[in-house]
């Protein structure tokens, strides 16, 4: 079985899923290299900067032209990625934009592996539709999240994302995926290659799942789908002031920041405790039923 694999990986992350992912696959690999460059670790300002365009689906630039002369023969595409902002990363976003990518995309069985925080299914949501429109079909879907719980994983991503430091401390877990985790990705490559001996790829995502591709968590992915509509909002708030990088929208990007810390801090805790009193009357099932699946 061969797999071409697109990746956009800052803090190595999403890359090495993949490659646990592909570990007895004859795999070909491509970096998604953006033209617009972000850093890491980064800066707040430039962090938040990256917000609007994320949440709105108007990267500030395409991508490196990337070679499918060696790939063109394979038998499925995986890409890897991660989240921003209840969307998909700006790179990722780009990737899926290029008339390029497009074109080598039509008629594929595509595969997406996301390392992420905790909230993905905004950013799954947008991946098939970008594959809709290139004609491609998602027939499995991975998501690699942190452990810990959302307050405390929101410290040692901040703390991780804007300082660089990942590792553990007194009271705090390491920062963003666990290693075993990330390693124990090569468990959903072996079910794939399964699958796909037997011919017919649309059980994949159902076996997938059995083995554990994606936790379901519905008090966050509750917060999540509200979250996605007030940062549209403020996505188009901000961007009537100015687009990528222009300075005089850094008055509203500011207002965001503080008003995301009190989401996270203060309201988040409360919505997850009404969720909870409220669950017997929400169908959690049923939602599992669609967001999990392909």
């Amino acid at each position: 079985m061969k797999a071409a694999v697109f990746y956009y990986s800052q803090s190595g992350q999403a890359l090495k899923a993949a490659e646990s992912f592909c570990g007895l696959m004859s795999a070909v690999f491509k970096e998604i290299i953006p033209l617009q460059k972000y850093p890491f670790p980064w800066s707040r300002k430039d962090f938040f900067q990256a917000f609007p365009e994320s949440r709105l689906g108007l990267p500030p630039s395409g991508i490196e032209p990337i070679d499918f002369s060696d790939i063109e023969d394979a038998d499925i595409a995986v890409v890897a990625g991660q989240s921003w902002f209840l969307s998909p990363s700006l790179p990722l976003q780009s990737f899926f934009l290029d008339e390029g990518v497009r074109a080598y995309l039509n008629g594929r069985k595509v595969i997406f592996i996301n390392a992420c925080r905790n909230m993905w299914l905004m950013t799954s949501r947008r991946i098939k539709e970008y594959l809709s429109q290139a004609g491609a079909t998602l027939v499995g879907h991975i998501v690699l999240q942190d452990r810990a719980s959302n307050l405390v994983s929101a410290v040692t991503i901040i703390r991780w994302l804007l300082h660089g430091k990942k590792e553990a401390t007194s009271i705090l877990p390491p920062a963003g995926v666990r290693v075993e985790d990330l390693e124990g990705a090569s468990r959903f490559g072996e079910e794939t290659m399964r699958v796909f001996e037997s011919g017919d790829l649309s059980g994949l995502q159902p076996a997938l799942l059995e083995k554990g591709a994606i936790k379901y968590k519905p008090s966050i992915l509750a917060i999540e789908k509200t979250g996605h509509r007030i940062f549209g909002f403020w996505a188009k708030f901000i961007r009537k002031k100015g687009e990528f990088g222009e300075e005089r929208r850094q008055g509203r990007l500011s207002l965001f920041y503080y008003y995301l810390l009190f989401v996270l801090f203060c309201l988040s805790p409360l919505v997850q405790l009404f969720f909870w009193i409220t669950y017997p009357l929400r169908r959690v099932q049923y939602n599992k039923l669609i967001d999990c699946n392909v």
